[in-house]
């Protein structure tokens, strides 16, 4: 069974260079996830591959299936979560094209399902959201490939689809480093389901702080122009990736016993 796994958009999956075996769209108890998981291969390591946002980038970020996206690829077997972004800048030295392998989060979400727990109180600790292993990881490799990145990185959590106000943008500044609309919940969902979650942030743009407004445009032809440093960072760091990682991630959930606790 596939014990890594990738979200993404379109453009990151490549059929060049995923080998697909097989696809799973599972039942779950919160319905389907956005899209058909993909099982197959990237440079021969087994990987199940989702789009976030549905094939055809049906889901806005408030409406993606968080819950049935994470406890299908839970059940799947996966343990390790690698996440695929676009987000903006809020850091001069934060430049577009720049990875950034983001090491906490700040939630300005209003309604989204949070977790999987909503008919008993389950309290889950998670000072440290993302994988210090898997960060780990690619921080090497990217330094391997010679890229710019970032191994420090807190991202701000919109509820999205718009993007910022100027007002908000200044706001964000004051305590956040890049922002984009997805990685809460997923990344809580994770940890609740004692999974390792790592977020590989591309950024596209300076959001509206800066020199000018950010538009869907401008992401599209950034990323874009980044596709390939992504897919190769993936290509060299998933084999790096090895079942014993002696992380810690499962112990919040072990602690709290969410997985004893969930269906």
């Amino acid at each position: 069974m596939p014990m890594i796994a990738i979200i993404g958009g379109t453009g990151i999956y490549n059929p060049d260079t995923f080998e697909t075996i097989r696809e799973e769209f599972p039942d779950t108890p919160y319905g389907k996830p956005s899209a058909p998981i993909m099982i197959g291969k990237i440079n021969g390591v087994e990987v199940a591959f989702l789009f976030r946002h549905g094939k055809s980038h049906e889901f806005p970020p408030s409406s993606v299936p968080y819950r049935a996206n994470m406890y299908a690829l839970w059940k799947l077997g996966v343990k390790y979560v690698i996440s695929a972004c676009a987000v903006g800048s809020l850091r001069e030295e934060f430049k577009p094209g720049d990875l950034v392998i983001a090491d906490q989060f700040i939630d300005m979400t209003k309604k989204r399902d949070y977790t999987f727990f909503m008919d008993k109180t389950v309290h889950i600790s998670m000072p440290d959201p993302c994988c210090p292993f898997l960060n780990g990881v690619f921080a090497d490799t990217a330094k391997q490939m010679g890229i710019a990145y970032h191994t420090k990185g807190t991202y701000v959590c919109i509820e999205g689809p718009r993007f910022s106000t100027r007002a908000e943008s200044n706001m964000f500044r004051q305590f956040g480093d890049i922002i984009g609309m997805t990685m809460v919940p997923e990344c809580q969902l994770a940890r609740e389901l004692g999974m390792c979650y790592c977020s590989l942030a591309t950024v596209t743009d300076y959001d509206c702080w800066k020199d000018e407004d950010v538009t869907i445009d401008m992401v599209m032809k950034t990323m874009a122009e980044c596709l390939d440093k992504v897919l190769r960072l993936l290509e060299l760091g998933l084999p790096k990736i090895s079942e014993d990682s002696g992380c810690s991630c499962i112990e919040g959930a072990k602690g709290c016993g969410s997985l004893d606790a969930i269906q």
